[in-house]
């Protein structure tokens, strides 16, 4: 079975929010929302400064505290890729799973129900790329199999130094990026 991470080179991103744009466009995701976004971290004293542009999203963890909090089994771990998504049918709105995500990632839709980043995946069981990758003009954004050798993320992970969000948190989430 895959487990589908992203890799973000955080070298290429430029914040031009062209990922964000073709989420909303995508899955129809309402004004004053956002399933993914842009985060500029700095870090460092002057003279030795440095920042990254980080497009940020669900992290589809390995250890899912928001799958592990929903009373009614709407958030859960889709058998495709293992991705963390929301049944909307069986989603009460009660927010224990935006509270439970420690990367601020969940909202609630206006039509009553948690909503996210779903990696697209939709598309991505058509054989297409997330439309966030899909859409990057400077090409940071790769998506694909964690426990595939010969996927891009794990080769580019192999290759590159690399971090992830909150590590501390202990949910082992699989969005990366490259530094």
């Amino acid at each position: 079975m895959a487990r589908y991470a992203m890799v973000i080179d955080t070298k290429k991103c430029v914040g031009c929010m062209d990922c964000v744009v073709a989420c909303k466009t995508e899955n129809n995701v309402p004004e004053g929302y956002n399933r993914d976004w842009i985060v500029q971290v700095t870090t460092g004293k002057y003279p030795d400064v440095h920042l990254e542009i980080q497009s940020q999203r669900c992290n589809h963890c390995d250890n899912t505290p928001c799958v592990s909090c929903c009373p009614t089994g709407a958030s859960h771990v889709h058998d495709v890729g293992n991705v963390v998504l929301v049944d909307h049918d069986m989603c009460i709105g009660c927010k224990a799973c935006v509270a439970a995500c420690p990367y601020d990632a969940r909202f609630i839709h206006p039509e009553g129900y948690a909503d996210k980043c779903t990696f697209c995946i939709h598309r991505v069981e058509k054989g297409e790329d997330p439309a966030c990758v899909s859409v990057c003009p400077t090409h940071c954004m790769h998506f694909g199999d964690l426990d595939d050798p010969e996927s891009e993320v794990s080769k580019l992970l192999a290759s590159r130094k690399y971090h992830t969000l909150l590590p501390e948190a202990g949910t082992k989430p699989r969005i990366f990026y490259l530094i």
